[in-house]
């Protein structure tokens, strides 16, 4: 018995016409002999009656008085009614298909409501479930305590139940379905020449989304990387022998030296902070961010201050702390993170110097940078972030490399 993970997202199961394009994928996997894991989102994005944000906006938000395990108790129950609707439209269409909710499925997560981290997942369920039946349709985001109290595992969680469950159940791929035909070299909404990306790691390919290529979580990445699975990022609205992006080790997919950048990803609504460690050291600036609640990204230490990002609506917090500690700070508002991401950066010499000369050119000013293996970031205004993301493009990808 072989096993497919297909991740059908909001905009996959919005309407009638939308499901009936999901399942031909289903259909089609079925009859090719596979056994098949369906994950489903809520129903549609914030404005759809049942999705996640619209749920919380019957609570009043972040303002609600309910506590994260009453507020999971909320919130899970779109994943729920699009998995019921989901399996209705199916047998409707002759598919034999058994319907779980992710306790069902034997999802077993920590205590911590809201953002529940899994801890194990039996697969006796559905493998007792698939003696009778070709198709499991399982609620995404969402696990069980121990003692049974329902959870949800954070933004981004049903590619994370996909991801878990093909590893849990040594599925031969996880099929990640999207409103887009696959990844692109970067966001065409801001790129001219962006491109299809045919092969592309998981290093790679989890670098992009957590800085900001919103096809597919992280979190779900990386547990694919662990358990070796290959990933597919698709399209609902494609044909079902058309297999998207192909994400999996760089040796399967031969990814070769040459291909020094991959993609081209960005972050907006960014404010960097430049303070000196004149009244408070470097450990004690970060711990009264920490303190509040406030994630820094993008840091740069020296001996006499210390440079970070905050998003936008954090700053205003950052800057009344700083105020009331009598700290002085520089604050650039409104910037834009860029990150040039391929595996083949790591010990190609002259990477750097190419996006120097590339954003020189366009008169970009180069408001701080840092480096890892594989990806190198730069912080720019962020009214010149689409002509500094085209001209990286062309410097990198503008035509094959």
């Amino acid at each position: 018995m072989e096993i497919i993970v297909q991740k059908f997202g909001g905009t996959s199961v919005k309407d009638d016409a939308a499901r009936k394009q999901a399942l031909r994928h289903v259909q089609y996997a079925v009859d090719q002999g596979d056994k098949v894991i369906v994950v489903v989102s809520a129903i549609g994005r914030k404005g759809a009656p049942y999705a996640t944000d619209s749920l919380l906006g019957l609570v009043h938000g972040d303002q609600s008085r309910l506590t994260n395990r009453e507020l999971d108790m909320l919130v899970s129950v779109g994943e729920t009614i699009s998995t019921a609707v989901f399996t209705e439209l199916a047998r409707e269409q002759g598919l034999n298909v058994v319907a779980m909710t992710g306790h069902d499925a034997g999802i077993i997560t920590n205590d911590e409501f809201q953002n529940a981290k899994i801890l194990r997942v039996d697969p006796k369920p559905i493998q007792t479930a698939f003696d009778d039946a070709d198709v499991v349709i399982v609620t995404g985001f969402q696990g069980a305590t121990e003692d049974g109290h329902i959870t949800t595992i954070g933004r981004g969680g049903s590619d994370t139940s996909a991801a878990i469950l093909g590893a849990a159940l040594k599925a031969k791929r996880v099929d990640i379905f999207t409103d887009v035909n696959g990844m692109m070299t970067a966001d065409p909404r801001l790129v001219t020449h962006a491109r299809f990306i045919e092969t592309i790691s998981y290093e790679e390919l989890a670098n992009m989304a957590h800085e900001g290529a919103k096809v597919i979580h992280p979190r779900a990445v990386e547990i694919a990387e662990q358990a070796h699975v290959p990933m597919r990022i698709r399209s609902t609205y494609q044909a079902p022998d058309e297999l998207g992006t192909l994400v999996t080790d760089r040796t399967t997919t031969k990814i070769e030296h040459y291909r020094t950048v991959t993609g081209i990803a960005h972050q907006t609504n960014l404010s960097q902070f430049t303070v000196p460690t004149d009244k408070l050291s470097s450990s004690e600036i970060f711990q009264l961010m920490a303190q509040h609640g406030l994630s820094v990204d993008f840091i740069n230490i020296t001996q006499h201050q210390v440079v970070f990002n905050l998003v936008n609506g954090d700053a205003t917090v950052a800057e009344d702390l700083f105020t009331k500690a009598d700290v002085h700070y520089q604050l650039i508002a409104n910037c834009a993170k860029v990150s040039v991401v391929g595996a083949g950066i790591t010990g190609t010499p002259g990477v750097t110097a190419r996006i120097v000369t590339a954003l020189s050119a366009q008169h970009i000013d180069i408001l701080q940078s840092t480096d890892s293996y594989t990806t190198i970031w730069v912080l720019v205004k962020e009214a010149d972030l689409k002509v500094a993301m085209n001209a990286l493009h062309d410097a990198f990808l503008g035509i094959e490399k």
